[in-house]
């Protein structure tokens, strides 16, 4: 499946689930291959038909399941899945001997990187959100590095070194990345791009037809949305614009979401990690409706994109049909507003966060490796400490 070229050590990435943990893994793995090591993939069912880069290395599955914490049956089952998954993932692992193991969330990634700790095998472990989602809080006494996206919404204790890398993102997004931001002109084409997560929203197809009926004809008449819904809304949002005089296209998901984003003029979204990163590494200004949840890890990753006056964020209880319409002729009327958080939004995230994450990746199995080189000069291990020497699998 590897080029010949491809002879350098063995990294196991472990990740599945929502795109939210797979296309940081997809990143970092075109990277690593560039640089010629070698590649394996932990996931869970989920992960079966993955394409691109990670269809192309070598893939391993095994069980796994959340600990919903629904009732005593949730917590048992969540525990048993856990463990089983922890001995998959470990026989696995003992087979590959790899040099490292880099976590990326999700339910294939904690079981993983457990069993890659107990065997002292090197480990990272990347927060895509401003919040350590739930496995990676599970994980992060017990690896060696904990990178991060965005600076830390609340503080971690670990004795792990944090860096901040960024998140990886897709190359068919940085290749976008400085194509300058227009905004709206008085009489052209105001075009919006509506975008609900990996899922869609049934919000914005309740929310968004509805506000665009209350504006201006004039205003109406130059709108050009593009709008993300899920498959069984897709007819109810259609028959909610009729009559709207705006240029709509629906889709149960689009496959050219870096030219629909490099060419709008207005993002409404979920603040979901990869949304809010791809609205900053493009600079285009978002309005944010973070996904009520009990972490509230999307309210936090909206808020550091607002903080900086990149994005404007709503919550969900307040984004109305009203709300929105107002906006709308807000940012029609003084367009400078939108070309100013263009700006800002640019300056939050790390356009080379793949290669950051590589080199963290890279020069932890170097410092691993000199550590064990220096155990076997000294003949003793005694005077090497066991947070900073691991003897890992190679």
């Amino acid at each position: 499946m590897i080029s010949p070229r491809n002879t350098g050590r063995l990294i196991v990435l472990a990740a599945g689930g929502t795109g939210g943990h797979v296309f940081p893994a997809e990143a970092l793995a075109q990277e690593l291959l560039t640089q010629g090591h070698r590649l394996a993939l932990i996931t869970d069912k989920r992960g079966t038909n993955y394409t691109g880069t990670l269809g192309l290395i070598d893939t391993h599955h095994i069980s796994g399941q959340g600990i919903s914490g629904k009732g005593l049956t949730g917590l048992v089952k969540g525990v048993f899945a856990l463990g089983v998954g922890i001995l998959q993932a470990r026989k696995l692992l003992e087979e590959l001997r790899p040099a490292a193991v880099v976590g990326f969330g999700g339910y294939a990634s904690a079981p993983t990187v457990l069993a890659a700790a107990q065997l002292s095998i090197p480990t990272v472990i990347h927060e895509q959100n401003a919040t350590l989602g739930r496995a990676n809080r599970f994980l992060v006494r017990r690896v060696d590095r904990v990178c991060i996206s965005l600076d830390l919404a609340k503080p971690i204790t670990t004795a792990a070194q944090i860096i901040r890398t960024g998140l990886p993102l897709r190359p068919a997004v940085i290749a976008k990345r400085g194509i300058p931001y227009h905004a709206p002109t008085a009489d052209g084409p105001f075009r919006i791009l509506v975008l609900g997560g990996s899922q869609g929203a049934k919000i914005f197809s309740d929310v968004v037809p509805a506000a665009v009926k209350l504006l201006p004809e004039a205003l109406r008449k130059r709108l050009e949305i593009s709008q993300q819904c899920r498959p069984e809304e897709l007819d109810p949002t259609h028959a909610a614009y009729a009559g709207s005089d705006a240029h709509v296209q629906l889709r149960h998901f689009f496959e050219n979401v870096p030219d629909l984003l490099t060419n709008a003029h207005l993002l409404i979204a979920r603040a979901g990690a990869s949304t809010v990163a791809e609205a900053s590494i493009l600079g285009r200004p978002s309005l944010l409706i973070p996904l009520p949840l009990a972490d509230n890890h999307q309210a936090f990753n909206a808020e550091a994109l607002s903080r900086i006056g990149g994005a404007w964020t709503m919550r969900q209880a307040q984004f109305t049909p009203q709300a929105l319409a107002e906006l709308l002729i807000q940012f029609a009327a003084s367009p400078v507003a939108l070309a100013k958080a263009a700006v800002a939004a640019e300056t939050l995230c790390l356009p080379d966060a793949a290669s950051r994450l590589a080199d963290v990746v890279t020069a932890l199995i170097r410092d691993e490796s000199g550590a064990r080189i220096a155990t076997k000069s000294s003949g003793s291990s005694k005077s090497i400490s066991t947070h900073t020497m691991k003897r890992g699998i190679v």
